[in-house]
């Protein structure tokens, strides 16, 4: 055991104030995903602030028709909560797809978002991994690499980011709200996970002290019209092989709007706008839905093990396509035809 400083705040408490100022003073809520890699010798905080009596659990309709999730709500509140369930089923639905009911009561939508990879290599010690000691190398570019990404890797790392919930708040255009030293700002969750490049070490934005306290998800036309759809080796506590979050609106037979993202094929929750660029505007069709799977593999760079996941990806996406067609069919909102 590495020793470390405990503060537990109190509802009153200023907690980016508590931190150290060090940079491996961390925030700690949930701990599903810190805890065990303490336990492993991978996270070593020197401090360990508890924000869990802070207000920042609530989920509450904003003025302009969108939701707002406090960090500290927990996975399974925000999935079963009605406005999620009726307005965004694509984050109810992924989120109830991860981990177990016991680990979902546990963990929060901060903690969530900050999930770090399943990588063997990341989590054993015995290995070498730039995302702990940056230049040490990547023993997954020729080791088995069968979970890892395709899309958004560099020589440094292909790691992939494990967050069901992350795949659907990139696809909803969510904002997610910071508060640290330096005051408070908003960053789009599209831009919030960086791409591993030459700095696989830093997977966010986030400044040393920054704490996560919402994220905010606005209204849309085509949100309520969404699906996730995972897959895996196992039909429960596993993570994704492939997953495809995506929501449409239909409207005089053409795809008016879409939102697409892919999980467990890349190294940060993969908001796909190629793929969008594709849809938008067309007529559905099997010959639309097979080229939009062709422009999510673009610039895929497979390895050895996980080469695999170039066709699971397409063929996933038109399972979700034709999903999404046949529900909006069933419901009578003018789809179109797919042969």
């Amino acid at each position: 055991m590495n020793p470390f400083h405990y503060v537990r705040s109190r509802p009153e408490d200023d907690v980016v104030a508590l931190m150290s100022g060090r940079p491996d003073s961390a925030f700690i809520a949930g701990g599903t995903t810190l805890i065990d890699l303490m336990k492993l010798g991978v996270e070593k905080p020197f401090e360990l602030v508890d924000i869990n009596r802070q207000p920042l659990a609530r989920i509450e309709e904003l003025a302009d028709g969108g939701i707002r999730l406090g960090a500290l709500a927990r996975n399974s509140d925000v999935a079963h909560h009605e406005l999620v369930r009726k307005r965004y089923p694509v984050l109810s639905e992924a989120l109830l797809s991860g981990a177990s009911p016991q680990l979902r009561n546990m963990a929060t939508v901060g903690g969530n978002i900050l999930q770090r990879t399943r990588c063997y290599y990341f989590r054993d010690l015995s290995f070498t991994c730039n995302k702990r000691v940056s230049g040490s190398g990547c023993p997954a570019m020729d080791g088995f690499n069968r979970i890892h990404a395709v899309l958004g890797t560099s020589d440094q790392c292909i790691a992939t980011n494990p967050s069901d919930m992350n795949v659907a708040l990139v696809a909803l255009d969510s904002v997610v709200r910071l508060r640290g030293p330096k005051g408070e700002r908003s960053v789009p969750f599209e831009q919030f996970h960086l791409a591993p490049g030459a700095t696989p070490e830093r997977e966010t934005v986030l400044e040393p002290g920054e704490l996560i306290t919402a994220v905010d998800i606005p209204k849309s036309s085509f949100a309520a019209n969404s699906l996730y759809l995972k897959v895996r080796d196992r039909a429960s506590y596993e993570f994704a092989l492939v997953s495809v979050a995506l929501a449409m609106e239909i409207a005089d037979r053409k795809i008016r709007a879409v939102r697409v993202a892919f999980g467990g094929v890349a190294t940060k929750p993969w908001r796909a706008a190629n793929v969008e660029h594709a849809l938008t505007g067309q007529t559905p069709s099997a010959e639309l839905f097979e080229r939009a799977a062709r422009a999510a593999v673009e610039g895929a760079q497979p390895r050895g093990d996980n080469r695999y996941k170039v066709e699971l990806l397409q063929r996933t996406l038109i399972k979700a396509l034709r999903t999404m067609h046949a529900r909006l069919a069933q419901d009578g909102r003018n789809p179109g035809g797919v042969r």
